[in-house]
């Protein structure tokens, strides 16, 4: 697991119940990733304890790129910190891309739609 850089924030709403948690610089995640889906692990140990996994498939995955790419063209630029930080986590997706795998049967996105 790695140590968490910033923080997560995470908020579940269920019909009768929410749940609220935050994960700081105590706290660590890790991403798995398979031929289905990405899964993000953020855990807290200690006396706190408190775990988080998210599974996203990947055509979920990819709209909400589209939704962060959009969101930050429609805002005031982020600062030098931020926006280094995001842009070598997009290069570093971008090169994991590059490897070829089998055609998928669904002809495209708009499939889903």
């Amino acid at each position: 697991m790695k140590s968490i850089a910033d923080k997560a924030e995470i908020s579940i709403d269920f019909a009768d119940k929410a749940y609220m948690g935050s994960f700081g610089h105590e706290s660590s995640f890790e991403v798995k990733v398979d031929s289905e889906e990405v899964l993000i692990h953020i855990a807290r140990l200690g006396a706190e304890r408190r775990q988080v996994a998210v599974h996203l498939h990947y055509l979920l995955l990819a709209e909400i790129f589209e939704g962060i790419g959009e969101g930050l063209a429609a805002r005031e630029p982020l600062d030098d910190l931020h926006r280094d930080a995001l842009r070598d986590g997009v290069d570093a997706l971008l090169e994991g891309l590059k490897k070829r795998k089998p055609k998928s049967k669904i002809k495209t996105r708009k499939h889903f739609k």
